[in-house]
């Protein structure tokens, strides 16, 4: 299998990133691997989509320390790989990564990707899809019952009246953004800060206004979701509990959360077989799911992280088990060809 992951930027990405695992868990199956900066994409004059990247050397690694120095290597003589030849597209780039410095790439991948899909190229998560879920209105078209009351405005007023009603304390964020950058819970003290964090954040765009789950104190929790379902490999789920021991009331491990165990209760069940149908429909093929008891706080379908702090809990390896899907999709692409579209066999 030939296999490349597209990325915001060499230099941004490390050896303990998920995008990283699931490339040397490639790699030690035998398949072909490269990173792709998205910048790095083209379009040639004959239709074909192109693009520098950087492939590991032809050799086995001990670790995966030794794997990421050579496939992140920025010095390394970059190869021109045709994406139309390869089996697996899988875009881990981040949108919101991009939003203040690079906006021109912020659709780069997806676009891209589309173009390759077109081309017979598997590509996960589904392009023609990820391109209504660059930002976080994409979240508002799954069951109301599973999200918390959400107002999305630059209206101050209208988010002052909205933490009123919800009891003086809720969670203010950019609409697009991502690692807890740009978050704020007000209530309390923070509620006198209110019009000033409301200010803010609307410089940029428009404001996400939620209310604040009873429970989320302890942090929340992230589920890995495959084609569908829970993760799983010999009767563990790929998931932790995020839990920041400073007085930031954000769990994102950016911001100093740390990965503990997690029981994955049957309200947590619940929420994930209510948003399958969509989640399939859309082929999102690997998502990760943050949830506070029975509600959703986030759906991250571009770039979920902590695939290797769920595999040190649970003490199993996750990023062969998404490989393997992989492996699977190119099996079925091989047998049914154009049959089966893009989105269908992104989550099959």
């Amino acid at each position: 299998m030939k296999l490349a992951f597209v990325v915001n930027a060499l230099a941004t990405e490390e050896p303990a990133y998920t995008t990283t695992r699931l490339a040397f868990a490639a790699k030690k199956a035998g398949h072909e691997v490269w990173t792709i900066a998205v910048g790095d994409l083209a379009q040639q004059a004959n239709g074909s989509v192109t693009a520098a990247a950087n492939r590991p050397a032809d050799k086995k690694y001990r670790s995966l320390t030794s794997f990421a120095a050579d496939l992140l290597d920025r010095n390394q003589e970059q190869e021109t790989v045709v994406v139309d030849d390869l089996d697996v597209l899988f875009l881990r780039n981040d949108p919101a990564a991009d939003a203040v410095d690079r906006p021109w790439a912020q659709r780069a991948g997806v676009h891209f990707g589309q173009l390759a899909a077109a081309r017979g190229v598997v590509v996960v998560n589904d392009p023609f899809n990820l391109a209504n879920a660059i930002d976080k209105t994409y979240f508002q078209h799954f069951p109301e019952e599973v999200r918390p009351a959400t107002m999305i405005s630059r209206n101050s007023r209208e988010l002052r009246a909205f933490v009123k009603e919800h009891g003086g304390r809720a969670v203010l964020k950019p609409l697009q953004g991502s690692g807890g950058q740009g978050v704020f819970v007000v209530g309390g003290k923070g509620q006198q800060n209110l019009n000033q964090i409301i200010e803010t954040i609307s410089r940029d765009g428009f404001v996400v206004a939620q209310e604040y789950l009873k429970g989320a104190e302890q942090g929340d929790v992230r589920v890995f979701v495959m084609n569908g379902n829970p993760l799983m490999v010999d009767g563990k789920y790929a998931s932790f509990r995020r839990q920041n021991s400073t007085d930031d009331p954000r769990s994102n491990m950016h911001v100093g959360g740390k990965a503990v165990a997690a029981k994955i209760t049957t309200e947590m069940h619940e929420v994930i077989a209510a948003i399958r149908p969509k989640l399939i429909m859309d082929g999102m093929f690997l998502v990760g799911l943050d949830m506070v008891g029975n509600r959703l706080m986030e759906v991250n379908v571009f770039s979920p992280g902590g695939l290797g702090s769920a595999g040190s809990i649970a003490g199993v390896d996750f990023a062969s088990e998404v490989v393997a899907a992989l492996e699977r999709k190119v099996r079925l692409r091989r047998t049914y060809g154009a049959v089966l579209d893009n989105t269908t066999l992104a989550t099959l």
